[in-house]
């Protein structure tokens, strides 16, 4: 999208990312502590872990958003689709194309490596990411997700 940079994160970006990733958390009222937010940090930057990271800068570079996204098995296509784990525009930023730029990159990155599909999850009270989200895919896919918590 014009106006807007998303690149794959580097090691400075972490002053940028860390606020953004907090907003993140803070938009699921998930507390996150240094110690997490640092293991997350620390897969972005690794080479050998599936996990990577976007971020998203408008032309004076300012970081607006992110994204965290890994290429997941398919077994039923024999190949690999990626898996968006998270997704965060800053509120100033919402309705700016930011979340468009995301998405385009995001595309492009799933044609790059051959991904059959792009697939997420996002709670039912995030009105405003699914109206987006719905923009791009018609309506929520068939499945339902379920979840096993550990005791």
């Amino acid at each position: 999208m014009e106006g807007f940079r998303v690149d794959f994160v580097t090691a400075d970006d972490k002053p940028d990312w860390r606020p953004l990733f907090d907003g993140y958390a803070e938009f699921y009222k998930t507390s996150i502590t240094d110690q997490i937010a640092d293991q997350v940090w620390d897969w972005l930057l690794d080479p050998a872990h599936e996990l990577e990271g976007l971020i998203a800068r408008d032309q004076r570079g300012k970081a607006l958003g992110i994204a965290h996204v890994r290429a997941c098995p398919r077994s039923l296509a024999g190949g690999y689709l990626g898996f968006l784990d998270d997704m965060f525009v800053a509120p100033e930023a919402r309705g700016t194309g930011a979340a468009d730029a995301i998405f385009s990159r995001l595309s492009k990155l799933a044609q790059e490596r051959g991904w059959s599909a792009l697939r997420w999850i996002t709670q039912h009270f995030n009105e405003r990411g699914r109206g987006f989200y719905d923009r791009y895919t018609g309506g929520p896919s068939d499945f339902i997700v379920y979840q096993l918590k550990r005791e």
